[in-house]
């Protein structure tokens, strides 16, 4: 597969391929060029598996990735994408494991861990995806408005009706011809989200001889989906704070070894499981995973007074809507963006576009399922059938046509406007209101002159504090310099700005006076969670506790809490008044002055791994409700971890006028020319040309990659490629070598799968007549079910024998006998010798394979039901310890049912010679 790979001065990546998905490749092998860390911790991330080698602190994320079935979903997400994306996909994921075989060392980080890079699946992206927006709808802002509601009462709940720490920021904003210097339309997209080293977003140029886009990719997943200028079009994006996830009360029982849940038609079976968390110097944590008919669960389980299951749309429908990605690829107008996004589905966003032929399009993208407006805003009965899902989904708002961008301005700024239909909680309007005041001041905006409105730091939002501080009486003489030198203030949050720290200083100090009264009070334990009297404690997991932290909740409600007239009823005894006065006056009585803003309001990004030196990050301009919205938590700490995870403006009179920067670079590997050098600049608030133009690049390889070749020599796969797939099980047996078991791979393993069913020795098998193409459907389609599982068996590192497991419930076979709880089914296919017959050798393999399958103990026998006809293979399992059982008619064969008790599973031996020949 032939493509170049180009940079410009900045480092960016320019990717060009002959064909869509040769272009995938090169995406997908690009992110694990300059991002394979990065792309690794967020695939281990989605697997729940980032313990194993983070340690301790990375557990409850591990454990919510588990119990929420990420994983899963997007397993189930894959097997319904069309063919073409499907392929397109698993393109991108073949240029990812090429590049971590032959980049990965370029990371130190995987050194420093104890951590080899690992293999992705078709479904990983998708994982990845949904792993990075599972809470972007803060759905556990539901938790605290039930702990409000039960113990300040549910007109409470109101007075904290401010977004969260974690939902908003972002903002966009659309200027028409007859506002811009050139005569054509400017689109700026200003997405703020946790900033992490390396950047959640990567600029990237892909083209092909069907489209030829820029824009900002997230590593991990292939195309454009937020951010793109295909040249005659551009779109960009905020979040639409809408709520399309539902938390769900349940009431669960144990049945014996079954799970049940109480829904809306009575008890129902519910699924449960465990698994283990490994954990890096500690002892591994066991999971329980149950799921209802309503989705996951989230907090609690069988054995709790409390559980609530998490119900979301791509679980529910199985789409997570990657199908509308390779169309954004190819939009050339606005229309074909509205066309794409209605296949669109996690997360919901507010989205504009603009093309060269005067087109505009305002809408919302995703998918809101139509539910009552209790489900939107708290946690629901799971047994209530009003609550059910009934399958439809609200419309998606959208401006009318010639209405997108009224007065030649439109503004996102996850305000409650277009999307106000689907949400509950929204951004104040300030942000929305000073970017469209800013805006209005002239007609002839460029791109390049974008940069004053995304680093405007006025902050409208003070003024409730300092009206409120203005009728504090009484105070001493230092507190009422304090007072007056606040009120001269320009209400600008500058760096270097003293007035800034000092307001800063007095709001942290008003929101811990004010968490500390005794009418608020009752909310300071994040870690237990109320829905309902007190029998409805429960402790709250810990990837929750940020939404049930109050400091947070106060300090982006302050204004709300100040002005509002319902507080002396509905939270008697607060003293607003005394505790403006008592913070002026600590404040003023410090020894040392508060500090510039920038001193204590310093960036300070997420990593996976800090380094072993602590980075100087800078001081930041900007606070949560400036247009430059770097958030910190007022009454918790200055320091910003959230802020502008890019900023781009697209210019579409020329695409290389068009500006873009992010806040660290390009690259993600640690001493990497570029992997801070746009930091100044993001810091300064300047941005960075957008270079399109081929002759203005450094050529910087040419690959020719074959991505249908066979694993290696012949019909094995090459030791690299063996190395990289994580074993699900592995054992060395004295005198036969190392026997592992690692999944089934089937875009990667088709040529070995193919080779070995088609051969006459595989009549048994059924698939000798299938071509290739019907052949990895198949493998495709057990790949995306959690009832059945195929894996290769490596002997040394090499495929030797392919077997299957499944869930005999789940299959036909469980309608030709009576399943008992633990039974798992088995199919056995061993490769064809390379060498002569060996002794022993299916024995042994089959042997360590029934060791992999009843690891789990809830596993108590073992069904097997091979061909009627295939003596060899029934007097192969009898001779394990196998009982014979009955002939039953399956669908495609005659077959003999044959069951092996856990007791009496052979143990793997040391090889010895003697024994049965290889079959």
């Amino acid at each position: 597969m032939e493509h170049a790979v180009y940079r410009d001065d900045w480092g960016i990546p320019h990717l060009r391929a002959d064909g869509i998905r040769q272009l995938a490749f090169a995406q997908g092998r690009n992110a694990a060029t300059d991002r394979a860390w990065q792309i690794e911790v967020e695939r281990h991330r989605a697997q729940g598996t980032t313990a194993a080698f983070l340690g301790p602190d990375a557990v409850a994320w591990d454990v919510f990735a588990r119990r929420s079935l990420l994983t899963d979903t997007a397993r189930r997400c894959f097997a319904g994408l069309d063919p073409d994306t499907r392929a397109w996909v698993c393109a991108y994921v073949d240029g990812v494991n090429t590049g971590l075989v032959h980049e990965a060392s370029r990371a130190p980080e995987f050194a420093v861990a104890g951590l080899a890079p690992g293999r992705w699946r078709p479904w990983t992206p998708l994982a990845v995806w949904l792993s990075a927006h599972i809470l972007f709808a803060g759905f556990p802002a539901k938790l605290w408005r039930e702990k409000v509601t039960h113990l300040l009462g549910p007109e409470a709940v109101g007075l904290f009706a401010a977004d969260g720490p974690h939902t908003s920021g972002s903002n966009g904003w659309l200027i028409t011809a007859d506002r811009t210097a050139s005569g054509a339309p400017i689109l700026a997209g200003d997405p703020h989200r946790f900033i992490e080293a390396p950047g959640v977003y990567q600029q990237i140029h892909l083209a092909c001889p069907e489209f030829d886009v820029v824009g900002l990719a997230v590593p991990g997943v292939p195309g454009i989906a937020h951010f793109g200028h295909a040249g005659p079009v551009a779109w960009a994006i905020t979040n639409a704070m809408a709520d399309y996830q539902d938390l769900c009360r349940e009431h669960l029982r144990r049945r014996g070894p079954a799970v049940e849940a109480l829904g809306p038609h009575g008890w129902e079976p519910a699924t449960a499981r465990t698994e283990t968390v490994e954990v890096a110097g500690a002892e591994p944590v066991t999971v329980e995973i149950t799921e209802t008919g309503r989705g996951p669960v989230v907090i609690g389980g069988p054995d709790d007074a409390v559980a609530v299951s998490l119900r979301c749309p791509p679980r529910v429908t199985g789409d997570l809507g990657f199908s509308a990605l390779p169309a954004l690829l190819r939009a050339t107008c606005v229309g074909d963006v509205d066309r794409a996004l209605d296949r669109w589905a996690e997360p919901v966003n507010v989205v504009m576009a603009a093309d060269t032929a005067g087109g505009l399009l305002h809408r919302v993208a995703g998918r809101v399922p139509a539910r009552p407006p209790k489900a939107r805003s708290r946690v629901v009965a799971a047994w209530e059938p009003e609550y059910h899902w009934q399958g439809t989904d609200a419309p998606m708002p959208r401006a009318p046509a010639g209405a997108a961008a009224p007065d030649g301005l439109a503004v996102m700024a996850n305000q409650r406007g277009l999307a106000a239909p689907l949400g509950v909680e929204f951004a104040p309007p300030y942000r929305a209101e000073r970017i469209r005041e800013l805006l209005e001041t002239s007609r002839t905006w460029t791109a390049k002159g974008m940069a004053e409105i995304h680093m405007d730091s006025h902050l409208a939002s003070a003024r409730h504090l300092l009206d409120a501080l203005a009728r504090a009486g009484g105070l001493s003489p230092a507190a009422g310099t304090l007072r007056d030198r606040l009120l001269r203030w320009d209400r600008r949050m500058e760096a270097g700005s003293t007035d800034a720290g000092a307001y800063a200083a007095l709001r942290s100090a008003v929101v811990r006076r004010l968490a500390a009264e005794p009418a608020l009070a009752c909310l300071a334990d994040p870690g237990r969670l109320r829905l309902g009297g007190p029998e409805a404690d429960t402790e709250c997991p810990e990837v929750f506790r940020p939404w049930l932290a109050p400091a947070p909740r106060i300090a982006f409600a302050l204004d709300r809490l100040l002005t509002s007239g319902a507080v002396p009823r509905l939270l008697p005894g607060l003293d607003r008044a005394a505790a403006v006065r008592a913070a002026a006056e600590e404040v003023a009585a410090r020894e040392t002055p508060p500090p510039a803003w920038g001193e204590t309001h310093r960036l300070a990004p997420w990593q996976a791994l800090p380094s072993g030196t602590p980075e100087a990050w800078p001081g930041l301009s900007g606070d949560h409700d400036c247009v430059l919205s770097t958030m910190s938590v007022p009454g918790v700490t200055d320091l910003s971890p959230r802020g502008p995870a890019a900023r781009c403006v697209w210019d579409l009179a020329h695409r290389d006028d068009s500006r873009w920067v992010v806040p660290l670079g390009a690259s993600g590997v640690p001493g990497d020319p570029h992997g801070r050098d746009q930091l100044p600049l993001w810091t300064r608030g300047e941005l960075v040309p957008v270079v399109t133009d081929w002759e203005r690049l450094t050529g910087e390889r040419h690959h020719r990659e074959d991505p249908d070749r066979p694993h290696g020599r012949g019909d094995t796969m090459s030791t690299a490629d063996a190395t990289n797939r994580e074993p699900l099980h592995k054992r060395r047996v004295e005198g036969f070598g190392e026997v592992a078991v690692v999944p089934v791979d089937p875009a990667r393993d088709i040529a070995l799968i193919h080779h070995w069913v088609g051969q006459e020795r595989a009549r048994f098998w059924g698939m000798r007549e299938l071509t290739r193409e019907q052949v990895l459907e198949i493998y495709e389609f057990l790949d995306s079910l959690t009832t059945h599982h195929a894996c290769l068996i490596l002997r040394d590192g090499r495929p030797v024998a392919l077997f299957q497991s499944y869930d005999p419930a789940a299959d036909p076979v469980g309608e030709a006998y009576e399943v008992r709880a633990g039974d798992i089914g088995i199919h056995l296919f061993v490769g064809p010798a390379d060498g002569p017959p060996e002794h022993g050798f299916t024995d042994t393999l089959l042997a360590v394979f029934l060791e992999f399958v009843l690891r789990d103990p809830a596993r108590r026998r073992v069904v097997a039901e091979p061909d009627a006809r295939n003596a060899r293979a029934i007097s192969r399992l009898t001779g394990l310890g196998f009982v014979p059982g009955p002939l039953v008619d399956l669908p495609e064969k005659r077959a003999r049912l044959v069951f092996l008790d856990r007791d009496a599973a052979p143990p793997v031996h040391a090889r010895r010679h003697g024994g049965a020949p290889r079959s």
